[in-house]
């Protein structure tokens, strides 16, 4: 049941594990990454927005992507997400990505802007322009204010070679499902990822290609069981593995951000990391985080 696809199976997008001055853990983090590769994981994202993309310099981002690439070694793709409001931003992180061994870049729409289907068009057409590196789109309009349509991901995909793929955080099949048939048609192994946990399944029914979603920093060993027991035809493997991501997603709930959630489940399943955020978010409280190990307990 396998594609050609370049991206397929089960990515992370990593938290980006701090310090508790705001200095990146890179203890810690390296022991995350290495969890992530025991667990069977296919590729990890630095710099998404479980990773707070949007309050990272980009010579922070540059020395983390060094440090991942040289820390997973090859043992799963590291893509870089460059998004920015600031087009120089986002090519000179693009720049220093490439030159670091990263295996693609991860570009979200300008997201204070909400640009018209011609202006994503010109930047994402840049974004492509400025690396020889796979790039994924990533459409998250609940956060950016704008959609990418699958008119605009199929001209894109057939305008600019290097843009091999999408991270679709829609949070309905159906507009996946519409990515899929329109971009197929230009590029077959185009790859299509959802960003919701739970959309696993439907997902790969619809002909896409697996997640790229957050609670696999907490239990990437579901996710992973998933995506093999569909490989193999385990159905029964499959419902299990789906009923427990069903369950993790109350995780969601438990704080004002879901970074913070994200960030304590980690911590209470035994990593020990500080689970604070960039301000001006508003940070875990001992009682949520009490509630998120008593999820996991279960």
């Amino acid at each position: 049941m396998t594609s050609n696809a370049m991206f397929e199976g089960v990515f992370c997008p990593s938290i980006t594990i701090m310090n508790a001055d705001g200095t990146i853990d890179y203890d810690n983090w390296g022991k995350h990454l290495d969890h992530l590769v025991d667990a069977g994981v296919d590729g990890v994202l630095l710099f998404g927005s479980i990773g707070e993309f949007y309050a990272i310099d980009v010579k922070t981002k540059a020395e983390a992507a060094r440090f991942a690439v040289s820390k997973v070694a090859g043992r799963m793709k590291v893509l870089v997400g460059v998004g920015d409001t600031n087009l120089n931003n986002v090519k000179a992180l693009a720049a220093e990505s490439e030159a670091a061994g990263v295996d693609a870049l991860l570009a979200v729409s300008p997201y204070y802007f909400g640009p018209s289907p011609d202006c994503a068009k010109r930047y994402f057409s840049a974004v492509a322009k400025a690396t020889t590196l796979p790039v994924i789109l990533y459409n998250f309009p609940a956060r950016t204010g704008n959609d990418l349509t699958p008119e605009l991901v199929a001209e894109l995909a057939g305008e600019n070679p290097n843009i091999a793929g999408i991270k679709d955080t829609v949070d309905t099949i159906s507009h996946t499902r519409k990515v899929i048939a329109a971009v197929r048609k230009v590029n077959p192994s185009f790859s299509v990822l959802s960003g919701f946990d739970e959309y696993y399944i439907v997902n790969r029914i619809s002909g896409g290609n697996g997640v790229l979603s957050g609670l696999t920093n907490v239990e990437p060993e579901t996710f992973v069981k998933l995506h093999r027991a569909w490989e193999a035809g385990d159905h029964a493997a499959v419902v299990e593995a789906a009923e427990r991501v069903s369950y993790l997603m109350r995780l969601y709930d438990t704080a004002d951000l879901f970074i913070s959630a994200i960030k304590g489940a980690v911590k209470a399943k035994g990593l020990p990391i500080d689970t604070s955020v960039h301000e001006p978010a508003v940070q875990l409280t001992d009682e949520q985080y009490r509630t998120i190990r008593a999820i996991l307990d279960k």
